[in-house]
């Protein structure tokens, strides 16, 4: 019999999460169907219901619905707690269980795709929303030789490095900045989490951050060359990358979770990157 999964989301025509699951399962001989589901706003936990009613196994959250899945969810991973936010539910029985699998998403991007280690490294990561959240603890579990969060707003910034350290299992020095602080100062690694891609806008980031060798990734993709992957370009950096492989990374992570084989994801990257020259 077929299992059944989806994504839930509003807007959420633009998914690719199908297309990179129907992938998975062709290339790993697993037996599914997932198709998309539009809830409208307010209506999160009766469209699930109805799914889960319906023999749903699970499903894949996209915004804005992520803070409603962790308010839905019967039992919360610790990467979702951390986060505050769920981006995969998994139902059995009346048990609904939930994780966030953005953050190790990311950091396994980083480590085996981009061959970007991050131990002893200066990280450096702009926004201060519920990807940075998410991130945290997968980036700090790599032993980095600082993480500094920098945002707009300095007190959000401040409040997730206090909750980094708090939570942290290794002793990395973390500290939350406004822009301004930045001159000045060089990473190694430049982590755009924050929305400015979305819009076509540059974060307030002077262009000395980029040290010597630097990978500048932007979470957003799909983007191609956005505003912040240019100011890196134009500042000598190289190594550019979006969140294409952080989308693979993690719909692989969920597949795992559901299924117990874990996918290569090396076509479906190829399949959905876009040049960012």
């Amino acid at each position: 019999m077929t299992d059944r999964y989806a994504v839930i989301g509003n807007p959420i025509e633009q998914s690719k999460s199908p297309l990179i699951h129907t992938a998975f399962a062709q290339v790993s001989g697993q037996d599914i169907e997932y198709t998309k589901l539009l809830a409208p706003l307010g209506g999160f936990a009766e469209v699930v219901d109805a799914f889960r009613t319906s023999g749903g196994r699970g499903m894949n959250v996209t915004a804005p619905f992520k803070l409603d899945a962790f308010a839905y969810a019967t039992d919360l991973a610790p990467s979702a707690q951390m986060a505050g936010a769920v981006n995969a539910m998994k139902f059995e029985g009346g048990k609904v269980y939930a994780e966030n699998f953005d953050g190790v998403g990311l950091v396994r991007d980083l480590l085996h795709n981009l061959a970007c280690p991050l131990k002893g490294r200066r990280v450096l990561i702009l926004g201060a929303g519920g990807a940075t959240r998410g991130a945290l603890l997968p980036l700090l579990a790599e032993e980095p030789a600082e993480l500094m969060i920098v945002n707009r707003t300095l007190a959000k910034a401040e409040t997730l490095a206090t909750l980094a350290q708090k939570h942290q299992t290794a002793s990395v020095p973390v500290q939350g900045l406004g822009y301004a602080a930045l001159q000045g100062q060089a990473f190694d690694v430049v982590l755009n989490a924050t929305s400015s891609s979305l819009t076509a806008e540059l974060p307030p980031l002077p262009a000395s951050v980029f040290a010597p060798g630097c990978l500048a990734y932007d979470l957003t993709y799909g983007k191609g060359l956005t505003p912040f992957l240019k100011l890196a370009s134009e500042s000598g950096v190289t190594r550019l990358a979006d969140g294409v492989g952080m989308l693979a990374e993690q719909a692989a992570e969920a597949f795992a979770w559901w299924r117990g084989v874990r996918p290569d994801t090396t076509s479906v990257i190829q399949l959905l990157t876009i040049p960012l020259r």
